[in-house]
């Protein structure tokens, strides 16, 4: 019994060995997507722990009938699929600013040509970890928005290209 025990101990301490992730204490860099416009946003993503992390990102959005500002924070935990492979989810929110252009369709002249708003995020991806300090990724970031112009949810799916230090 005792030889069972320790057989299995061993087993599923190299199981949580070799799965464990370490993530990098810092990474910069670009997250490029498509949500309303094509949207860029300068990515930071700052290690909490051997498998957490926070991301804040800082974007522009460009459509064709308004500009907008964003910034967004995220708390993300991250999995090993194998080796420099990793899937992540997180959770979060952000604030934003919209200018929209006087005869957008649809919605009449406005008086007040810009908002400030309000949105909850989630966030589900993939990444790779290369054995040069970079990391690319891939994602999905459902949007919730609480504003006047800019309310609903929106889906924004982006590729990340980030510098790890």
């Amino acid at each position: 019994m005792k030889k069972t025990l320790l057989i299995l101990g061993i087993a599923l301490g190299t199981v949580f060995v070799t799965n464990a992730q370490t993530v990098s204490e810092n990474a910069i860099g670009i997250r490029a997507g498509d949500g309303d416009g094509f949207g860029t946003e300068i990515s930071y993503q700052r290690a909490l722990g051997d498998n957490n992390r926070l991301e804040i990102d800082l974007g522009y959005e460009d459509g064709d009938n308004f500009d907008g500002f964003k910034a967004t924070g995220l708390y993300q935990w991250m999995w090993n699929i194998e080796g420099g492979f990793n899937w992540y989810a997180g959770a979060g929110g952000g604030l934003g600013t919209v200018s929209l252009d006087d005869d957008f369709p649809g919605r009449g002249n406005f008086d007040d040509d810009s908002e400030t708003f309000l949105f909850g995020a989630a966030q589900v991806g993939i990444e790779y970890n290369f054995d040069i300090p970079l990391l690319i990724s891939l994602d999905v970031r459902p949007e919730f928005y609480f504003g006047d112009f800019r309310d609903g949810n929106d889906l924004d799916i982006a590729l990340g290209l980030r510098y790890q230090f």
